[in-house]
This record gives structure tokens, C-alpha cells and sequence, in this order.
């Protein structure tokens, strides 16, 4: 069975140096995708990413990655677009890190792309018409 996850990696700073990510998809047959990270040398690590792949090999993985040191967690919240509020205005696109939101060239109006979604939260700080919520 195929599963797919968004996990929250934290790196102590003497492992940050270190490939573990790069060995989920070479041992472990894992694809992963960085939706955002701030690893910087001799500080704490943090990256957020999206993972896919056989069940048993992700649990191999984690296991892999938490044997190592790396504290890793689920996101446990998702960012959703109530489609009836949203005006299309725009705000929740210059605030976004990442290409979840986007202006579509054609119809000028706002695509949520949740695959791509970090759940910072910025989109629903900004939002006048609260169209962008959080969900456990």
C-alpha cells in the first residue's frame, strides 16, 4: 500500500551535515519532495517534508531517521480553502513560501495547490474574508 505524509524533521546541530534525507529515497525507495527547511551548520535543523512510498519502507525509514537522532513529526494541522468565501483577492499568494498558492494566468483567480502547503499559517493571518482555515 502506497502511503503519503507530511513530517516535520528536527536535526540536532551536529547532524546536519549529514545526507539522512538523501538515504530515504536510496535505501528506503522513499520519494520526498522539501517543502521548506532551515538547516543551518551548528544550529538546529528543521525541514518540512512530503514523503511517498511503500508503507513498510516509510516505516522503515522513520525508524531509520529516529534511530539516527532526528525527532520527526507529523503535521498534524492542513490548511484548507473554503471555495465560497474566497473573493480571489490575492493577499494569501504574496505571503505564501511556497507554490501552494498561485494566481492562474487565464482566469486571474487564486489555485490552492495543498500538496505544496507547509501549513505556516501566513495565508490565514492574511485572509479578509477567512477563506483559508486551519484543520486537525
Amino acid at each position: 500500500m502506497i502511503v503519503s505524509r507530511k513530517i516535520i524533521l528536527h536535526f540536532p546541530k551536529d547532524m546536519v551535515e549529514q545526507p539522512l534525507v538523501s538515504r530515504l529515497a536510496k535505501d528506503f525507495d522513499l520519494e520526498f519532495n522539501i517543502l521548506k527547511a532551515s538547516v543551518t551548520p551548528n544550529e538546529e535543523g528543521i525541514m518540512h517534508l512530503a514523503i511517498k512510498g511503500e508503507k513498510g519502507n516509510y516505516s522503515k525509514g522513520v525508524e531509520y531517521l529516529t534511530k539516527a537522532g532526528v525527532k520527526v513529526q507529523q503535521m498534524g494541522q492542513e490548511i484548507k480553502r473554503n471555495d465560497d468565501r474566497c473573493t480571489h483577492c490575492g493577499l494569501c499568494v504574496s505571503v505564501c513560501p511556497t507554490p501552494a498558492l498561485v494566481i492562474d494566468k487565464k482566469t486571474r483567480e487564486v489555485v490552492f495547490d495543498s500538496g505544496h502547503c507547509v501549513a505556516c499559517e501566513m495565508c490565514v493571518r492574511v485572509c479578509p474574508v477567512k477563506a483559508m482555515e486551519i484543520r486537525f
